[in-house]
């Protein structure tokens, strides 16, 4: 019998081992979970396609949508080594940039922490206003009041504040609700992906000439041209990227290191095949002037070209899934992030907390707090996700260098799946364009008349908070020095671990 106290647990060494809090993330995933998980990414882009095309032209939304894909295939492959390294860090590609950054510059882990947190959480509001426009356009187009003075309001917003609402509610009752709600709006989005990636090219009208490359004319210049082309591959990271979203789920996997890598590869590829295909597809049989008069609207009306008005109904609400579906891997993924750094000591402990269904709720409050305020007060989606960008693709810039310095730093850790040479120097060059996409896309957004002085200022600001909280929780909670630099504690050798396969891609 166990007279040990309640919060002390006995390890199975023997040795006792104090514990804030009993609960613990539960291993109830498979790979086809977290799999799941990254079929929000079609929603990003059917979400913000008709924004990219209406300016640079289909054949241009092509070049930046399929271009950051292939970006984000190959850091999915690079994560793969950290994520097995790491298996019970929860929070996903902040904690291999804590653990690679933490013994030379210590900030880099709560700045790519709140940033990740940032590009992830603000899906809760570019999918909530995307689903309340579709709506409006759809069932409610005579509905026209709005408030736009500091405040922004109308049916859409009211629409994104009940569904903010309502996704938080799903999630704080535990996986099984979380992975319900996957399960159902995943399906759902296989009905328009159908609608818009295949039958497009069985119109009538539909030709490839239609794909119209609109760099020059909205740049001006050749370098006009390349800059524009880098700020909108900066914007669509938030996009692209995100298929990385099932490593924040590793801890809760039933074969951490397994079923992490399979959902890593198996995701990229399947959104690597939409990100191709649905830019000819809309491009073909939808005009850039039409894209650009209604970036979302145009959608309701292909569905009536393609199937009628009344059956049109039926697939804007299997959109409507789609967006759901993204919503809800933003709330749940964004929550973990808050307590993964909470737990590695990145941020104040108050989110170092499960509730009852063991789910990281606090992380949850703020998610949907500043969710809602940014609907209220940004006046479009794009604005939305230039603010929040900045923080998501730094957070990009010091995982992938990790993974390089860890390898310098301490090699004697375990790597179950140890990435070959060659793709450390992709991961090197990914790094450093990453940073390049920082310092063009942040300072330039404007270009695409989405975004400005006022959404950089908020990126800043937002990175600046993770440094506060960081320095608060090291100052004020533990009661130790700040410092740019932590010690980082002797780990077993690796050659009592079990050997490693250098990976021969």
């Amino acid at each position: 019998m166990n007279d040990s106290p309640p919060d002390v647990i006995t390890s199975a060494h023997g040795v006792a081992v104090a514990e804030a809090d009993e609960r613990q993330l539960l291993k109830t995933m498979n790979w086809y979970d977290g799999f799941v998980m990254t079929l929000s990414n079609p929603g990003f882009i059917i979400a913000n396609l008709g924004y990219t095309t209406g300016q640079v032209g289909a054949a241009g939304a092509l070049t930046v949508w399929l271009g950051s894909m292939v970006i984000a295939v190959l850091q999915n492959k690079i994560y793969t080594e950290p994520a097995t390294m790491f298996p019970e860090h929860a929070g996903g590609i902040p904690m291999y940039a804590f653990e690679g950054w933490r013994s030379r510059f210590s900030p880099a882990g709560p700045m790519s922490a709140i940033g990740y947190w940032a590009g992830w959480s603000s899906v809760l509001a570019i999918f909530g206003l995307t689903t309340g426009g579709l709506v409006q356009a759809q069932w409610f187009p005579s509905q026209t009041w709005s408030v736009a003075h500091i405040v922004h309001l109308d049916l859409a917003r009211v629409i994104a504040i009940a569904l903010i609402i309502a996704l938080w509610i799903v999630n704080s009752m535990g996986v099984k609700p979380m992975k319900i709600m996957g399960y159902l709006t995943g399906s759902l989005l296989f009905v328009p992906l159908f609608l818009l990636m295949v039958v497009p090219f069985f119109l009538s009208d539909f030709s490839l000439s239609h794909l119209s490359w609109g760099f020059a004319g909205a740049a001006g210049s050749t370098w006009g041209a390349v800059q524009l082309a880098l700020v909108w591959l900066y914007l669509n990271a938030w996009s692209a990227y995100g298929i990385e979203v099932c490593a924040t789920f590793a801890p809760e996997y039933h074969d951490t290191e397994q079923d992490t890598s399979k959902a890593l590869i198996r995701s990229a590829m399947f959104c690597l095949a939409v990100y191709a295909i649905l830019p000819v597809a809309l491009g073909g049989v939808v005009s850039q002037q039409a894209m650009a008069q209604a970036p979302l609207g145009f959608y309701a009306d292909l569905l009536h070209r393609e199937i009628g008005a009344g059956w049109s109904d039926i697939v804007i609400v299997c959109m409507i899934g789609s967006f759901l579906l993204g919503m809800n891997a933003a709330s749940a993924g964004g929550a973990r992030t808050l307590y993964g750094m909470s737990r590695s000591g990145m941020t104040i402990k108050w989110f170092d907390h499960l509730n009852k269904h063991n789910v990281p709720n606090r992380g949850m409050y703020v998610d949907v707090t500043l969710n809602i305020l940014a609907v209220l007060f940004l006046p479009t989606t794009v604005a939305v996700l230039a603010a929040s960008n900045m923080g998501y693709v730094v957070c990009h810039v010091f995982a992938l260098s990790a993974v390089l310095l860890l390898r310098k730093d301490r090699p004697e850790l375990h790597r179950p799946l140890r990435l070959s040479t060659p793709w450390l120097w992709v991961a090197g060059l990914l790094a450093a364009f990453n940073a390049v996409l920082i310092v063009v896309g942040s300072t330039s957004f404007a270009m695409t008349g989405y975004g400005g002085i006022r959404e950089l200022l908020v990126g800043v600001g937002l990175l600046a908070t993770g440094c506060a909280l960081y320095a608060y929780r090291r100052v004020v909670q533990d009661k130790q020095r700040f410092t740019f630099r932590t010690h980082i504690p002797a780990v077993v050798n690796s050659a009592v671990l079990p050997s490693t396969v250098e990976d021969a891609a």
